[in-house]
């Protein structure tokens, strides 16, 4: 697999119509999110946060009251911890709660209250990777950056390299440099955010939409798939999938029986305790799993320990307790 983004041989020609079919599509069609009628660096960092892991439809209602309560990044940074997790639920995965709390206070400290508005800068604010670091840049401050999140990398991928099963075409780092090769001159904002409307709406993972595409002329995977089947579908795609995933061979764990369920179920019991009260982990243990004994005290602690380390659960000798 070449390194080089001329590796890719694309031309003028095959870049030029897919950026006007797409912002063409996009300036009809996009969504209408909150996070896109504010260019406070704050706002647009609260939502990306949120919406990692999380759809747009359960990020929706929590992003606005979750301003309500912290509407400033000094307001987040002073906030207790436990208030800020309380805030997040149910978003679930609350370590990232934590971990935007974390941001606030590194930012009050080294950069006097100002998120930075370079890519280098972003990256040095603990918990922030380079598809967040790009979308402050570009979303909040207008940079001309590229960005790749799952639904840009898929687009892309099908858009100009062709069908991404049995196997991509391009690593991490090439999808990164293909992204910069594609940018469209002075629309870095509305052709990143087209790429995720087109993703999340059309292009999506398993059941594509090609018919109602915008790209279908332009697109390489809409090309590829016309070998398998004169009308290309979702249902062509999911079968080069299955030839593509490894089945396991092991018994998927229920939800209810994992760590995760659990931990969720420790901060839920906590956030219905009075304020900085403790609850040893005898009692903790059969509110969380109506069978608890003895003999499941090393689990639960072990689970207690990745939430004290994620920076969830204050623990002492007389229990536990938020932070």
């Amino acid at each position: 697999m070449t390194k080089a983004s001329s590796s890719f041989s694309l031309l003028p020609a095959q870049i030029a119509p897919a950026q006007t079919a797409l912002l063409t599509w996009y300036a009809a069609e996009q969504r209408d999110l909150p996070w896109r009628v504010t260019s406070d660096p704050y706002a647009i960092l609260v939502s990306e946060i949120m919406l990692q892991q999380t759809q747009v439809d359960r990020v929706l209602p929590k992003y606005q009251q979750f301003l309500a309560l912290f509407p400033t990044l000094s307001d987040l940074a002073a906030a207790p911890t436990a208030d800020v997790i309380s805030a997040w639920v149910p978003l679930g995965y609350n370590s990232r709660a934590v971990r935007l709390q974390g941001i606030a206070r590194q930012v009050i400290e080294e950069y006097n209250g100002h998120i930075p508005d370079t890519i280098d800068e972003l990256l040095k604010l603990k918990g922030i990777g380079r598809y967040t670091a790009g979308a402050i840049a570009c979303f909040a401050y207008r940079k001309q950056v590229a960005t790749v999140d799952t639904n840009i990398r898929r687009v892309l991928h099908r858009i100009f390299l062709g069908l991404e099963h049995p196997e991509p075409k391009a690593n991490e780092a090439q999808m990164l440099i293909l992204a910069e090769e594609v940018l469209p001159e002075d629309e870095a904002y509305n052709w990143n955010q087209a790429l995720m409307d087109l993703g999340a709406t059309i292009c999506t993972s398993n059941n594509p939409q090609c018919t109602r595409c915008p790209l279908q002329e332009t697109c390489q995977a809409y090309t590829d798939m016309r070998q398998y089947s004169l009308f290309p579908s979702g249902t062509v795609l999911r079968q080069l999938r299955k030839v593509a995933e490894k089945k396991p061979s092991y018994q998927a764990q229920p939800f209810t029986s994992s760590n995760r369920y659990f931990r969720g179920r420790i901060v839920a019991t906590l956030r219905s305790l009075p304020t900085n009260e403790r609850i040893s982990l005898a009692l903790l243990g059969p509110k969380i799993k109506p069978e608890f004994c003895a003999d499941d005290l090393p689990w639960l602690q072990q689970i207690i320990a990745g939430l004290v380390r994620d920076g969830l659960l204050d623990s002492a000798e007389n229990g536990v307790r938020l932070p």
